[in-house]
């Protein structure tokens, strides 16, 4: 099916042509009284109207979140990026360049919680 979604555009289409010419027909057939139907028929419509509203919704709702996740997920792979870069731009220095680095203010930031280091997987 995955394959050839042409085909089942084709398919489907069809069935829904058949099912409103089947439906059409089976109408006109049985006519029953006009007003017993019109009564029902918008009872009907109004559940009908409900039910799609509320999968609308859902589908938005769970469209806004899995977003909100991605843009999460981007920015903790950037955060480790920066991190990584870092840390190994500190590793090309020399040991006496390191010891006026800003190296040791950083540890001693992340101690104290005034910096964060993204969550390891």
């Amino acid at each position: 099916m995955v394959d050839f979604p042409l085909l089942v555009f084709v398919v489907s289409f069809a069935m829904l042509v058949i099912a409103a010419w089947i439906g059409d027909f089976a109408r006109k057939r049985f006519k029953a009284s006009e007003e017993a139907n019109r009564d029902d028929s918008g009872v009907v419509l109004a559940g009908t109207l409900t039910l799609l509203g509320l999968i609308i919704g859902f589908s938005f709702s769970m469209a806004t979140s899995r977003y909100d996740l991605r843009k999460n997920s981007e920015q903790a792979g950037a955060n480790a990026i920066a991190v990584v870069y870092m840390r190994a731009d500190l590793l090309l220095e020399t040991p006496t360049a390191m010891r006026s680095s800003r190296w040791p203010l950083e540890i001693g930031g992340i101690r104290r919680g005034l910096l964060s280091l993204p969550a390891s997987p």
